[in-house]
């Protein structure tokens, strides 16, 4: 588990300098953008970044290893996040969304921790491994919105130009931790190490199907409706920035915190089972946030919308690794990061626009939609079980 624990602490620290752009993105964006309509687009092109650089990041990956992959794109990242503070400095929208757009394709190698944690354990422990890794993003949700609020005065008169100082600062720390993870060379959790099959027949696999709709409304709702948040809130509704600013971090801490359990919960009650009760969570959120826009419809609908996802995420992700060899694992999951995140960079786009156009009900029950797909989905799977499986 050593290589679970070091991916766990670079996830940690990663994550942190991530969620700044979570948090602070739609803001600088009203700050800097030319038009109210593209404020959301640092937040967007992070995600479209993300989207773009799945492949390529697989690629690499399997090209040069994990371990090197990992510690490369974290060096980047940290580049990244210095131009985003000189673009703080010259206000300057163009900077900004360049470097948002690179800052990305780091997340594209950074969601991959949870797959390299996969291969260190057996698959009685994959779900486990998950979650022991999203506990890593459980630590950042709960330090990085306040250590970018604690550095956005570091540099005189141009207020958050330090938070990604930090972010700089926190990206380098995590290539450093990087140096400690030793993937193993012949042990995997992924099953036998015969020959891949085609990618068409991975594909066509129901089980694989149902996995990828999973992860793929899991995060684009919840990145359709934590976009539009802080434009809402702190815009429209002239919340203070703090008061935005808590709602984004209960919701980044409920995305999280269930990974303390939700890894042993699923592989109890089943990947299914998981999957209902995550839509059913995100379902109540969209319920609240219809409700009001007082700052505590806000709050528990933002950590509704975390819990809900969490479970559905985790779920999904479990089952996705009972669908591929391990020669055929970097193409399963660049596939799967490319719908999801792909997905997710649309859903981000259209947040912006969609807040403006429809306001904060409308925008919340467009994301009924996605969810009666993957219900129905799930109504119609037969799942074949396994003995290294629940489902």
């Amino acid at each position: 588990m050593r290589n679970v624990y070091v991916l766990t602490l670079a996830q940690a620290l990663s994550a942190s300098g991530m969620m700044t752009m979570t948090l602070l993105g739609g803001i600088l964006g009203s700050e800097l953008a030319p038009a109210p309509q593209v404020a959301t687009l640092p937040v967007s092109l992070t995600i479209l970044g993300l989207a773009l650089a799945t492949f390529p990041a697989a690629l690499l990956m399997q090209r040069i290893g994990r371990r090197r992959a990992f510690i490369a794109s974290a060096s980047l990242a940290s580049v990244a996040a210095l131009v985003v503070a000189l673009g703080v400095v010259e206000r300057s929208f163009v900077l900004l969304c360049s470097a948002a757009l690179v800052l990305g394709t780091n997340l594209a190698f950074q969601l991959q921790h949870r797959f390299a944690a996969t291969e260190c354990v057996s698959p009685g422990q994959v779900s486990t491994a998950i979650s022991l890794v999203m506990v890593g993003t459980l630590a950042a949700a709960a330090v990085g919105p306040q250590l970018a609020m604690a550095l956005k005065d570091l540099v005189p008169g141009h207020e958050h130009a330090g938070s990604f100082l930090g972010v700089a600062a926190l990206c380098a720390a995590t290539a450093v931790v990087l140096l400690a993870y030793h993937p193993p060379a012949s042990r995997s959790a992924l099953g036998d190490g015969g020959p891949g099959r085609a990618l068409g027949e991975i594909l066509r696999q129901p089980a694989y199907g149902v996995a990828v709709l999973a992860a793929v409304v899991s995060y684009a709702v919840m990145s359709f409706i934590m976009t539009a948040t802080p434009i809402s809130m702190h815009v429209h509704d002239q919340h203070s920035d703090a008061a935005t600013a808590w709602v984004i971090q209960s919701h980044l801490l409920a995305m999280y915190a269930p990974s303390l359990f939700s890894g042993p919960l699923i592989a109890r009650i089943g990947t299914r089972a998981g999957m209902v009760w995550g839509m059913g969570l995100m379902l109540a959120c969209v319920l609240v946030d219809s409700s009001g826009r007082d700052l505590m419809h806000y709050w528990w609908g933002l950590v509704l919308l975390g819990l809900g996802w969490n479970l559905l995420f985790v779920a999904a992700t479990a089952l996705l690794t009972t669908t591929y060899r391990l020669a055929e694992r970097f193409r399963a999951q660049a596939v799967n990061e490319f719908a999801v995140f792909g997905t997710q960079a649309l859903a981000s786009l259209l947040a912006g626009p969609a807040i403006h156009a429809l306001g904060w009900r409308s925008l919340n029950l467009a994301a009924v939609a996605p969810m009666l797909l993957l219900g129905w989905a799930l109504l119609a799977w037969k799942p074949q079980r396994s003995k290294n499986s629940r489902m």
